[in-house]
């Protein structure tokens, strides 16, 4: 399918530099006497680098036919992430951490996910945007005399450091926003 400019939208994704691009951000700017332009950010979702590019009304795009797979993951191991398809398990693929980015932080064993395909290769992952982990090593929480407001920072069941309000403590399970990697809540 081929897009202008006008099809241009937050969680469309398009062939740019002949690779799959999701857009993150699309804005019309105007400036005086001249075209108007499409202002984006584009997310590569092969290398996960994001950019921001001007286009032209007379740009063009085609779509990107991307296919999603249920997944679960299984394990990591050296900086090889294995996982197996939902329905065959016997079906395993290995992504590399570079290829993961920041989701890597967030993947606990058993997680149901969804894997991008395009062209017949498995180019990247997409998490739940809010997932239960549990918080495996937090400081107490010491009132007084602090340079940030009310948060410490503590480490999650994956290993990743997150900032949490002072009164959660080691051994809870809260929810996390994976595309911002923020505390979202305690859980109970």
């Amino acid at each position: 399918m081929m897009y202008t400019i006008m099809n241009l939208k937050p969680g469309l994704i398009v062939l740019y530099n002949d690779q799959p691009h999701e857009i993150i951000e699309a804005k019309h700017l105007k400036k005086a006497n001249e075209m108007a332009l499409m202002q984006t950010r584009l997310k590569n979702l092969i290398t996960g680098s994001i950019i921001s590019q001007n286009f032209k009304h007379a740009d063009k795009f085609n779509g990107a036919e991307i296919i999603r797979k249920k997944v679960k993951f299984l394990y990591n191991h050296r900086g090889d992430y294995w996982f197996a398809a939902e329905n065959n398990p016997a079906d395993r693929l290995v992504l590399k951490e570079e290829t993961l980015g920041n989701e890597k932080n967030y993947l606990k064993a058993g997680t149901l996910i969804d894997a991008l395909i395009f062209e017949g290769k498995v180019i990247n992952i997409v998490l739940p945007i809010k997932m239960d982990l549990k918080i495996i090593e937090a400081p107490p929480g010491i009132k007084g005399d602090r340079s940030e407001s009310g948060t410490k920072e503590a480490i999650l069941e994956t290993g990743a450091k997150i900032k949490v309000p002072l009164f959660i403590e080691q051994g809870e399970t809260i929810k996390v926003n994976t595309q911002t990697g923020e505390y979202v809540e305690r859980t109970k």
